[in-house]
């Protein structure tokens, strides 16, 4: 559980901390977008990814966000790509390119593209992780709860309560590390009762996570009612109306940051219409045997 890093703020000053919140849940989103997006041949779409993960890696060394952090995140995922692997090796897909066999196990053929569209959708997973990592490592829980609620704030017409689901966003993602930290706090607290949670059987196995589960639980119950009756404490009433201690400006990184977003969005989409297009005018030529005017 150490491993998990997701949801830690790490306070450095850097560009990327000194940009608006709301600036930057605009950009992941527009990174999410452009992690998503893809072109008819394999190799521009990996070109594609590879060069949107070197800029992440860019943007993660501005940040100070450690890259061992997201290698030892990937560990604990190493589960999730081993499983998806396998379907990707034994689920027939149409679109695999059935001329390139790559193995075959028990007369049932692998072909290259089923690992080609796996370490695809490794890139993807790994790309995604990288983005929520720099949001969530370089941005204040409560600073993230105002970008939130910045964002609901038009569906307050319709009695929307814009501020109750960002608050409960914001704590949801604070309590991750918390959480964290209790579960390696309980594993240590287990094992030095003797349970083992590294072997075994699986059904040793099942018996020591429940030793793990239940405890952490309670614990969550338990942090959950005091952190109701701390807000109670203090006043904290959802429904009031609410000022703010710091108010969020747009400043002059943030419109660079904007900017170079927009290329890198511009870039991509660019790429995507115009070698689908090419893609299409060469089936074209192929079927009829007329190449169309372009």
């Amino acid at each position: 559980m150490n491993n998990l890093t997701f949801g830690r703020y790490s306070p450095f000053n850097t560009f990327i901390h000194k940009l608006d919140p709301r600036n930057k849940i605009f950009l992941m989103i527009v990174l999410f977008v452009c992690v998503f997006l893809k072109v008819t041949v394999w190799s521009s779409t990996l070109i594609m990814a590879g060069t949107l993960f070197l800029f992440m890696i860019c943007i993660m060394l501005i940040s100070k966000v450690s890259v061992l952090s997201l290698l030892k995140s990937l560990g604990a995922m190493w589960l999730l790509f081993l499983f998806l692997l396998i379907i990707y090796m034994f689920v027939p897909n149409p679109a695999y390119d059935k001329t390139h066999v790559a193995f075959t196990i028990n007369n049932y053929p692998v072909y290259y593209d089923a690992f080609i569209q796996w370490g695809y959708i490794v890139i993807r997973l790994v790309m995604m992780l990288m983005v929520t990592m720099i949001l969530t490592s370089t941005t204040k829980p409560m600073d993230l709860t105002y970008g939130l609620e910045w964002y609901l704030t038009p569906l307050k017409i319709v009695k929307f309560p814009s501020h109750i689901v960002a608050m409960t966003l914001s704590i949801a993602l604070r309590f991750i590390p918390t959480l964290i930290d209790e579960t390696n706090r309980i594993i240590k607290a287990q094992s030095s009762r003797g349970v083992d949670f590294n072997h075994g059987g699986i059904f040793k196995r099942f018996r020591a996570i429940f030793a793990l589960i239940i405890p952490l639980f309670v614990s969550a119950i338990t942090r959950s009612e005091e952190l109701s009756d701390a807000m109670e404490a203090r006043g904290y009433d959802p429904y009031a109306k609410r000022s703010r201690y710091r108010k969020l400006q747009f400043h002059l990184c943030d419109l660079l940051a904007l900017i170079v977003a927009i290329l890198v969005f511009g870039a991509i989409l660019t790429l995507v219409i115009y070698n689908n297009h090419f893609v299409q005018v060469d089936i074209i030529y192929w079927i009829s045997g007329v190449r169309p005017i372009l």
